[in-house]
């Protein structure tokens, strides 16, 4: 199953469950925020896209309350936990988790960074994909999913579009020989 069809595969499924530690060590798990709306965001500290999305996601993030979750997912094998730290802490992201060895990339199909993965107060997925409709020839965005997808759960509702294609830069894994 390659990568595109396993993504469609989440919407309306149970996100899949995990543990891991921040960058500081301290374990969380998904189970830790049952009851809220998640926002999973596999993340980087070099890429310009997660850069743009953080600067537009951490102030919306901070209107929305304690019902909301936001969980970055630190998922390059070609960054430092030096540089994560730092930069994490430079855009005032929450505790920044460390999928060291691909497990979640590998588990909901994420491709690039940014890419969100929003569940519902019960882990289903409801939405996947970009932040906005950003693109190569429209670099200004007129629609912002992540956000429509998070108010519309907050109402009781689906989000209207579901799933759209992430955009940004690819996540970087270590191959089988390094």
């Amino acid at each position: 199953m390659d990568a595109s069809s396993k993504e469609e595969t989440w919407v309306g499924q149970p996100g899949p469950v995990f543990t891991l530690t921040d960058l500081n060590g301290q374990p969380h798990s998904l189970a830790d925020d049952r009851g809220r709306i998640v926002i999973l965001n596999f993340w980087s500290a070099e890429c310009p896209y997660a850069k743009r999305v953080d600067q537009l996601l951490i102030p919306w993030l901070a209107t929305q309350g304690d019902g909301v979750a936001l969980l970055p997912l630190a998922c390059n094998a070609n960054e430092s936990l030096e540089l994560l730290r730092t930069t994490a802490a430079q855009r005032g992201l929450p505790p920044v988790l460390w999928d060291e060895h691909h497990h979640l990339v590998e588990a909901y199909g994420a491709v690039t960074t940014p890419h969100f993965f929003v569940l519902d107060g019960q882990g289903i997925v409801r939405y996947q994909g970009a932040y906005d409709d950003v693109s190569f020839r429209q670099r200004t965005p007129t629609r912002f999913y992540l956000p429509e997808a998070v108010e519309a759960l907050r109402a009781g509702r689906l989000p209207e579009v579901a799933q759209t294609q992430p955009y940004g830069c690819a996540i970087v894994r270590w191959s089988e020989s390094e």
